[in-house]
């Protein structure tokens, strides 16, 4: 895990962007159409950390971008060459733009200020989508990484993230993948590799600093 000292050279509020990826009712809600990763979100506490976070980011006056991924009904635009994408095809709950699914799940809040990214096509939410370009209008160094899945979108968010320059940190009590205990080794062998890691608690203690630092 991250020094103290790292992350809060890191986690410089007006320069940090904290990302939620996919964390909407058809992933990780009750009615998902993955349903053994939505368990795994909410029963070793992911989605509650990935809550928190999001509030003490507000709190902090860190910005909050919120990765969604869906698709149109008639299917144009999505890809189609990879078994995960021909699988998602017959879920029983699909992902369809405007529809409940690809809402922000609860307990994660949601405010005005939040950016909202919403994707028709591929893994990344980072590549090819609206990210990038929003994070360097925002003056962003530093993206810390929540949400699922550590199988696919989160190690591919940290390295497209990295590839494009910025600091990656990521919560690792805040991501879920399935099985359990994938993701132990996911966060030693392949993230910690390239990403500052941490946990919600220390992420947190570096926002409540920043605040305690910053003139009234």
């Amino acid at each position: 895990m991250a020094t103290k000292e790292l992350l809060v050279r890191q986690l410089v509020p007006a320069s940090t962007v904290l990302m939620t990826v996919e964390c909407q009712q058809g992933v990780v809600g009750k009615d998902s159409a993955l349903p053994e990763l939505a368990a795994q979100a909410r029963e070793s506490g992911a989605l509650h950390n990935v809550a928190r976070l999001v509030t003490g980011a507000h709190r902090a006056g860190v910005q909050v971008l919120h990765a969604v991924a869906e698709r149109r009904p008639d299917g144009r635009g999505a890809n189609r060459n990879a078994r995960l994408f021909r699988a998602a095809e017959r879920l029983p709950v699909q992902q369809h733009s405007g529809s409940r699914a690809v809402r922000v799940a609860e307990p994660i809040e949601v405010t005005d200020e939040d950016f909202v990214v919403r994707r028709l096509h591929g893994l990344s939410p980072v590549s090819g989508t609206d990210v990038d370009a929003l994070l360097r209008n925002l003056g962003c160094r530093t993206l810390i990484v929540t949400g699922v899945s550590a199988n696919v979108a989160i190690p591919n968010a940290v390295f497209d993230a990295v590839n494009l320059g910025y600091t990656a940190v990521v919560a690792a009590d805040a991501i879920a993948g399935v099985p359990a205990d994938y993701i132990p080794a996911m966060v030693r062998h392949t993230l910690a590799l390239v990403a500052t890691v941490a946990t919600t608690d220390d992420i947190l203690g570096c926002f409540e600093e920043a605040g305690r630092a910053t003139p009234a």
